[in-house]
């Protein structure tokens, strides 16, 4: 067992809203049917294609800077046979810095302040598939030059991550859930947990602390249960400017495109700010 000292986790469902189930979200069963000690199964959110879901990365992180090394832990079961990004977190520019792809060989993409590394070098998990129709727990541990996958709490698989000393993620852009701009590829299953944590450690002990077996009672922690809407806030909050006046036909300044993957081919866009805002966001 690792010591850990635990900070907050960011949780992504909760920030982009998932418990007022925006259209493309239901409700359904989670990991496990039954869990000891408790009152029914684990509480799950079906997406579809339908689903268009973003939000401030201010509001993962509104009084500090984003980690340079940070766990990402999430319980998802992409559709069988799909290919897309989970989540996507881009700057004020509208360029993507950090993108987790669930499917066949995911990518882990990656792109610092300083550009690096570039897309060539974005990691790659061959052997790993992710949309078998099944359960995953996935937890990625991003701890200096290096990054590890841990599957299902057992399969551990660590790669080179070629970025710079002092890596900045700008935090003035926004975080897209399912999808990543220009790509027709959205993501479609069911999806239990999605956190960033602070700590790169978080990641190997993700099954004992956040996600267990079905046998053990569920922690104290985001999203193992049906949650009480009272105590979320709504993340409807206005865009940056830049982000919001972000068209289609405005290519991306940098290539996003990962390594033995097809380029993205259309556009859909999600209207972006508050009903006061004149212009979409496009993804």
């Amino acid at each position: 067992m690792t010591c850990l000292w635990f900070s907050e986790p960011a949780d992504l469902l909760k920030i982009l809203d998932f418990h007022s189930l925006p259209e493309g979200v239901t409700k359904t069963t989670g990991f496990c049917t039954h869990r000891k000690s408790s009152k029914g199964p684990d509480v799950a959110y079906r997406v579809t294609k339908d689903a268009q879901l973003s939000a401030p990365t201010k509001q993962l992180y509104p009084s500090s800077v984003f980690p340079e090394d940070f766990s990402i832990l999430a319980t998802v079961r992409p559709k069988k046979g799909s290919q897309s990004f989970l989540l996507s977190v881009y700057n004020e520019q509208g360029i993507q810095q950090l993108g987790l792809e669930v499917g066949r060989s995911p990518v882990f993409l990656y792109e610092d302040h300083l550009g690096k590394p570039g897309p060539e070098d974005y990691p790659l998990f061959r052997g790993v598939n992710l949309a078998d129709g099944k359960w995953h727990r996935v937890a990625i541990s991003v701890h200096k030059q290096s990054i590890t996958l841990v599957l299902d709490c057992k399969k551990k698989v660590t790669r080179t991550l070629s970025r710079s000393p002092h890596p900045i993620i700008d935090t003035k852009g926004i975080v897209v859930f399912g999808t990543r701009i220009l790509d027709e590829e959205v993501f479609e299953g069911d999806i239990q947990q999605l956190m960033i944590l602070s700590d790169h450690r978080a990641a190997f002990d993700y099954c004992e602390h956040y996600s267990p077996d079905c046998e053990v009672p569920a922690p104290e922690q985001p999203q193992n249960q049906d949650p009480n809407t009272d105590e979320y806030v709504s993340s409807s909050t206005v865009l940056p400017p830049r982000l919001i006046s972000f068209r289609a036909g405005k290519a991306l300044r940098t290539s996003q495109n990962p390594p033995n993957k097809t380029k993205p081919k259309q556009t859909r866009v999600i209207e972006g700010g508050d009903e006061n805002s004149e212009a979409g966001l496009s993804l």
